[in-house]
């Protein structure tokens, strides 16, 4: 599939980095729209289709940490990845947490961020080819909608975002196997950097919330070692 076909929302306000990324981008085959601040990254997401963003942390007008989580609201697939100068932790826990699929410090190489965009390009554009892809997964009492992003308990549904949904049929796919950190974010995330560890154990934390409802399902923590999902099968 031609890059051609990728429409890519990049929302920077420093000019002079936004010509540059613009330029590139285009050289590569993609079709670029930009935005110097978080207002009209907004109103251009609400008037076009993207399949990815590019988006700055700190924008004037809406910061890239609230455009991302307005996003998030109503589109819980398209790839958002993060440009930011900050280098604090918390900062880049945030960005994955509210709905980021990755994050750049700068300053950055430009291979650096083409091949991010081609990854999570493939990623989205990809069916999946199990059979729980196209009907549902049942885990414990829960009906797991992969491709609709939703997790289902006597009838009332929850929407997830896309990298819990990609989470959730990771632990499925491996249920009962003892998993590693490196495992699960090598799989999962792409990466085992020290930062998405951080952001595993939130993600870990939101989905027991989701699965306590059902005693049969447990995400259980083995120290220094990772994980089980444990799903106990009816009798």
């Amino acid at each position: 599939m031609s890059s051609n076909l990728f429409r890519i929302l990049l929302v920077e306000d420093d000019e002079a980095l936004r010509f540059i990324v613009k330029d590139n981008l285009t050289e590569h085959g993609y079709d670029v729209e930009v935005a110097a601040d978080g207002e009209i990254a907004l109103e251009l997401f609400e008037q076009n289709s993207f399949d990815l963003i590019v988006l700055d942390v700190m924008l004037p007008k809406i910061d890239g940490f609230k455009v991302a989580e307005t996003i998030r609201k109503t589109n819980d697939q398209v790839p958002i990845i993060f440009l930011t100068a900050r280098s604090m932790t918390e900062d880049k826990i945030t960005g994955l947490t509210i709905g980021g699929d990755d994050y750049i410090p700068k300053p950055f190489s430009m291979e650096e961020l083409l091949l991010k965009i081609r990854i999570f390009l493939k990623r989205s554009q990809s069916q999946p080819v199990d059979s729980e892809s196209s009907g549902v997964l049942k885990i414990g009492q829960f009906d797991f909608h992969f491709d609709d992003l939703s997790l289902t308990l006597n009838g009332e549904a929850r929407n997830l975002t896309l990298k819990e949904a990609e989470l959730i049929r990771y632990f499925a796919r491996n249920a009962n196997k003892v998993l590693s950190r490196n495992e699960i974010l090598e799989n999962v995330w792409g990466s085992d950097d020290y930062f998405l560890g951080r952001s595993l154990d939130v993600f870990i934390s939101r989905l027991r919330k989701y699965f306590k409802a059902d005693a049969s399902v447990k995400i259980i923590n083995l120290h220094g070692i990772g994980f089980r999902f444990s799903v106990k099968k009816e009798k």
